[in-house]
């Protein structure tokens, strides 16, 4: 299975600083989106497993389990002069379920003007932005949690405890250009 399969004390300590860091772009306090804890892959519970413990677009993982193409909907944004960055829920186009809150920063620099542009604009998932560029790219997954959702996750996601997620990021053309942080809904099997 791809991913940290394994954990070490230095494995867990650079998860954990990564996603901090991405973190803090939206929340002071990241005890408002959750308490996390790194886990192996072996600790997901089969369902969160099949949606989190591989090396594909998440868009694509979730647009396949569900039959229905996703939406996102951008929570609140944060811009540089090379970088964009987004909290986000993606929804089933076909319901408007919420399956999925994200955190991204975007490294824009060297990026298609075509691709930025649909990025900013959020005029699809991420995923399908990239492949529908044609940008070479590999999902590089860092760490899974299990999270006890905060009161954003609550709201966003309806989560009950404990949901799972993943923090990875993506390489275009050999260099990592996005951070990620993806968790999705605990209303898996109410879905399928």
């Amino acid at each position: 299975m791809p991913g940290p399969t394994e954990l070490t004390r230095e494995s867990s300590a650079a998860a954990q600083g990564f996603f901090e860091e991405l973190a803090s772009l939206f929340f002071s306090d990241i005890y408002r989106l959750g308490c996390f804890t790194p886990v192996a892959a072996s600790e997901l519970p089969p369902a969160y497993g099949a949606l989190l413990a591989h090396d594909d677009h998440m868009t694509v993982t979730l647009e396949a389990h569900y039959d229905s193409l996703v939406d996102v909907q951008a929570v609140e944004e944060r811009r540089g002069d090379d970088w964009y960055s987004r909290a986000s829920v993606l929804t089933l186009q076909r319901s408007g379920t919420p399956v999925q809150f994200g955190l991204m920063r975007i490294d824009l620099d060297g990026l298609p003007a075509k691709a930025r542009a649909d990025i900013e604009r959020q005029s699809a998932p991420l995923g399908r932005i990239l492949i529908r560029n044609g940008l070479l790219r590999e999902v590089e997954v860092l760490a899974f949690w299990r999270i006890d959702p905060g009161p954003i996750l609550l709201e966003r996601l309806g989560a009950a405890s404990p949901i799972f997620g993943r923090s990875a990021r993506i390489l275009v053309d050999g260099r990592p250009a996005v951070a990620l942080l993806e968790i999705v809904s605990p209303k898996i099997s109410a879905l399928e």
